[in-house]
Formats: structure tokens, C-alpha cells, sequence
């Protein structure tokens, strides 16, 4: 996922700075889209304002929020009770990994608007932004939802429960997984609206928002690669076998 998104970026980027075909059929697209009157004003600017750092920014630190406390006292009960299953000994990595992530959306999305400086469309002639590929506002709400539903989907209450294999059977799978992909595509109908939105109200083309999304990937990616190194999840299978229950 990580080299796909790199790539599909790279050749976006390509494309905006070299005055590509794709470029140009994109300002044609962007223009359209500005114009549907089927899409209502109020609705797009709606979920515009969700990739707002005032509004995405919250939300994700709720979530950390959530699994840190879920995470400490899974954490607290395994020590207390001596079990194996439940959260690895670095459990604060990946809320700490999710603030980084975010951190790291400006840095990346300023310097890349200023090199490329593209004009925005229309609507936004005249204004005081330097650059508007890749966008900031789709940028921050991929990462920032993206980020959230992984520490959803990954939270600490899997592999946990009162045994040392509670929730690590075929039963355990079957009740995750339809949450999971209910926090997943919650996560992508968000963005799929904060990136139409953008390009209703006429913030950003259509590459600004692809772009971000491509950026984001690459991003949450490697979100994943750090926690599944340094901070996998301890299951039944994976924990050492204490010395009461060898014998």
C-alpha cells in the first residue's frame, strides 16, 4: 500500500507541476463539479468544514483518548491478574504514533503547496493562499479518520477478555468484524464527503483532494508498519506461557 500510494502520488505531483494532460482535464472536471446544483450548498459545505484541523483534531483525540484509557486498564487488570492475552507492553505507542501522524500533515502539505504554488479555482481567485495542491483540509481528514478507525479497528479490546484466550477463537473474529468494517467504511464515506465538498464549494480541483488522499496512504502506512513493530498485539498464541499453567 505504502509504494502504491508513493507512486500514485509521485505521478500526481508529476502532473500538476509539469502541466499535464491530467491537469487540464482535472480544472475541467473541478468546474463541473462546482457547478452541480444537485449536491446542496449547505450539505458540502458540511463536510468541507470536517477536514477542518478544529474539527478533525478533536475527534481523533477523543479516540486516543478512548484507547488509552482501555488500553491502561487492560494493561492493569493483566498484571493484577497474571494473564498472558491483551495489550503488548508498548500500548501507548500507536496513540502516540496518531498524534505524530497528524503533526506531520502541515509539514508535508505546506512545503509541497509552496513548491508547486497552483492556482486555486475560481472561487478561491484572489485569496491568500500560496498553493492548494495537495490539499490540506483532505489531508487532515484522512489521517486524522483514518488514524482513528485503525485505532478503532486495532484497539485494545482485541485479544482481550476474562481468559487468556478470550476473543482470540472463531467467535471472537466473527463479532469483530463487522464492527471493523463498519469503522472503515464510516472512515471512507467521511472522506469521500470532505474530499466532494472541498470541490462543490470550489476550495480545491479534484487532483488537490486525490492528491491529499495518495499522501495520506502513504502516511497511515506507515502508521501501521511502525505499530505492527514495535507494538504488535500479545494474543494466547504469542505470549509465553507462565510457569502456573505448564505444570
Amino acid at each position: 500500500m505504502l509504494l502504491l500510494c508513493a507512486l500514485l502520488f509521485a505521478v500526481l505531483t508529476w502532473q500538476v507541476a509539469a502541466h499535464g494532460p491530467l491537469r487540464a482535464y482535472d480544472e475541467r472536471l473541478g468546474r463541473g463539479i462546482a457547478g452541480a446544483r444537485e449536491i446542496p450548498t449547505p450539505v458540502a459545505e458540511f463536510f468541507a468544514d470536517l477536514g477542518n484541523t478544529v474539527v478533525a483534531l478533536p475527534v481523533l483525540l477523543g479516540i486516543v483518548g478512548l484507547v488509552v484509557v482501555l488500553a491502561w486498564v487492560g494493561w492493569r487488570s493483566r498484571r493484577w491478574t497474571g494473564a498472558t492475552g491483551g495489550p503488548s507492553g508498548r500500548w501507548w505507542l500507536p496513540p502516540l504514533a496518531a498524534g505524530l501522524a497528524l503533526a506531520a500533515v502541515p509539514a508535508l502539505v505546506v512545503p509541497l503547496k509552496l513548491w508547486l504554488a497552483r492556482p486555486g479555482p475560481p472561487q478561491m481567485a484572489g485569496g491568500s493562499q500560496d498553493g492548494f495542491f495537495p490539499s490540506g483540509h483532505a489531508a487532515t481528514a484522512a489521517v486524522a479518520y483514518g488514524v482513528a478507525a485503525l485505532l478503532l479497528v486495532r484497539g485494545p479490546g482485541r485479544g482481550t477478555g476474562t481468559g487468556p484466550r478470550a476473543g482470540t477463537g472463531r467467535a471472537g473474529r466473527r463479532t469483530r468484524r463487522p464492527l471493523s468494517v463498519a469503522v472503515a467504511a464510516t472512515a471512507v464515506l467521511l472522506n469521500l464527503g470532505v474530499g466532494v465538498g472541498l470541490v462543490r464549494r470550489g476550495y480545491h480541483w479534484p487532483l488537490d483532494v486525490l492528491g491529499s488522499w495518495c499522501l495520506a496512504g502513504v502516511v497511515l502506512a506507515l502508521w501501521c508498519a511502525v505499530c505492527d513493530r514495535w507494538a504488535p498485539e500479545v494474543t494466547a498464541s504469542s505470549a509465553p506461557v507462565s510457569a502456573s499453567t505448564s505444570g
